[in-house]
């Protein structure tokens, strides 16, 4: 499950382990809906040190769905594509 965070360079707690830190990363986001499936390589996210649980920066959130819906109305089947923002 993906988080959003506010900032993208905000390191913060776990809110899941309560342990663990956040450090800057990159991800693999695999959005579906119906028969489409994107999936999206090296997503900028915060993630956890201790058990890997990621959050995204709202601006990535939000980027990284509009170009999904871009390519919902497209009806694309299948995609894999590099993220940039």
């Amino acid at each position: 499950m993906v988080k959003k965070l506010q900032q993208e360079n905000y390191t913060m707690k776990c809110a899941i382990c309560k342990n663990g830190q956040t450090i800057g990363g990159h991800i693999t986001v695999v959005l579906e809906r119906g028969e489409s499936t994107l999936v999206f390589k090296n997503v900028p996210a915060q993630v956890c040190e201790n058990c890997g649980e990621e959050y995204l920066s709202e601006n990535t959130n939000h980027t990284l769905l509009q170009k999904a819906e871009d390519a919902f109305i497209r009806g694309v089947d299948l995609e894999l594509l590099r993220f940039a923002a």
